[in-house]
Order: structure tokens, then C-alpha cells, then sequence
């Protein structure tokens, strides 16, 4: 109950729901960038940034000195299963179309390049069997209906193959990195001939007690297709993750395939 209550203090604030109207226009944003578009100074910014991250809204990712914000939309979606799916089913369906909307984070048209996908989950699991379900391929293939085979070891390539009788390779990447269980970084190729300049995804875990922060990083996107591919795909693959872990059982009539456009 006291994540809900930080979720609702957080949300409870003009001036915060307006930081994440701001990031829903355009994520990724530095502190400066924030507080400058707010007209407000840093160390405001920086106060109800924090009251953000720590209710979850916000995600901060590092690169190099700078510290860019994320919006993060699975708290609010926790909340809307956990209320509002018991009582109107129909517009449960409405509002996952909304929430869909909500992670395709918006693109600007200033730049042609477009902003790394973030995504957070916290699955009560240790930091070794969150490694594990990301890594064998039989886990896989039950979350994921892929099997991802490989040796893990850095260098290495690996492989995401459907889990039904074709056998067909979706997916082929190089392990970058590979750090049990805390970090893995793969690139992401969707055909046989390697592009020069794949997409990358890091796979970062951080256990805290029981409960495990698992923040997915998917960046290098080369267009809006595969962006808006990868919007809707991580989020299903992550729950059915996060379910499988949790309950033992994966969800049921859920969308783990991602679309076409995802590597």
C-alpha cells in the first residue's frame, strides 16, 4: 500500500503531473531542460523529480555525467488493473489503448534522431532468476513464445528463434556485455546480414531486499516504426516476464510477440 500512497502523493501535485506531461512530449529530458521549459529553478525541479522517482513515475539513466528522465507508465497502469479492471471491462480495453499511446513516447522534428525506449518493472524474484528468464532459452520461449540461445559469454552471438515447429529465427545479435546477474547488453538485427549500426538493448537488474527493478534500455532505433514496434512489444514481453516469475504462470491472451519492426 505504500507504493500506492507515494504513487497518488506524487500525482497529487500540478506542477509534477505537468513533468510528465513535459516528458510524455518529449522524453529523455537533463535536469536543465526541465526546469528551463518549467521556468522554475533546478533545485525545484530537482525536489519534485524526486518525489517522482521515487514513486516510480520517473526513471533516471545516466550517460556519461548527464542523468535524463524517462517517463515511466507502469505504476499508473498497476493501478488501473488493480481498480479499475474489476469493475468495467469494456473500457479497460479503452483505456489500454491509452496507455499504449502514453508509452509511444513523441518524437520531435527538430532531429532526425529518435530517443532510446525505456521501460521499468519491479518483479518480486532475485536478481538470479530475473537472469535466468532473461537467458534460457526454454524460460523464453514460454514468456517470450521465442527461445533466445546462446552462450552468454561477451562476443558471442545469440539467437531469438519462435518457439513452435518452424523454428524461425527472428532475431540475431552479438552479446556486448554480459555481468550476472546485474547487466546485459545485446544488439538487436532482424536478419541474417548484420547492419552496421545495430540496435542495442540493456538489460540492467537491481535487487533491493526481495523485489527486483528491471530496466530495459532499447537504443540506436534507425525509425518511428520499429519505435512504435518495440513500444507495445517490451511492455508485454516484461509483464508476461514479471507473471511468470511471480505466479508461475504466464498471462493469459497476451501480446508477447513484437511487431514486425522491432530490430
Amino acid at each position: 500500500m505504500a507504493a500506492i500512497d507515494a504513487i497518488f502523493k506524487a500525482l497529487a501535485d500540478p506542477t509534477r503531473r505537468l513533468l510528465l506531461d513535459r516528458l510524455r512530449e518529449h522524453n529523455g529530458q537533463t535536469l536543465n531542460e526541465l526546469s528551463a521549459r518549467l521556468g522554475m529553478t533546478r533545485q525545484a525541479a530537482t525536489q519534485h523529480l524526486d518525489v517522482l522517482v521515487a514513486a516510480g513515475l520517473v526513471t533516471v539513466v545516466r550517460r556519461g555525467r548527464e542523468r535524463l528522465h524517462y517517463l515511466n507508465p507502469a505504476p499508473i497502469n498497476e493501478i488501473q488493473e488493480r481498480w479499475i479492471s474489476g469493475f468495467d471491462q469494456p473500457r479497460l480495453r479503452a483505456l489500454g489503448a491509452i496507455k499504449r499511446q502514453a508509452e509511444e513516447y513523441a518524437m520531435t522534428t527538430e532531429t532526425s534522431t529518435l530517443p532510446s525506449y525505456v521501460y521499468v518493472t519491479y518483479i518480486r524474484a532475485s536478481a538470479e532468476q530475473v537472469w535466468k528468464a532473461l537467458t534460457d532459452a526454454d524460460l523464453t520461449a514460454r514468456y517470450w513464445a521465442h527461445a533466445n540461445i546462446s552462450d552468454w559469454q561477451e562476443g558471442s552471438t545469440w539467437e531469438h528463434r519462435r518457439a513452435d515447429e518452424s523454428g524461425h529465427l527472428d532475431i540475431i545479435g552479438k552479446v556486448l556485455t554480459t555481468d550476472p546477474p546485474h547487466r546485459l547488453v545485446v544488439t538487436f538485427e532482424d536478419d541474417l546480414e548484420a547492419r552496421r549500426d545495430p540496435s542495442v538493448v540493456t538489460f540492467l537488474i537491481e535487487p533491493h531486499e526481495d523485489i527486483v527493478r528491471l530496466t530495459v534500455t532499447h537504443e540506436n532505433l534507425p525509425n518511428v516504426e520499429m519505435f512504435n514496434g518495440i513500444s507495445k512489444g517490451w511492455p508485454a514481453v516484461l509483464s508476461n516476464l514479471k507473471s511468470l516469475l511471480e505466479t508461475g504462470d504466464v498471462l493469459p491472451q497476451a501480446p508477447w510477440e513484437m511487431d514486425d519492426q522491432h530490430a
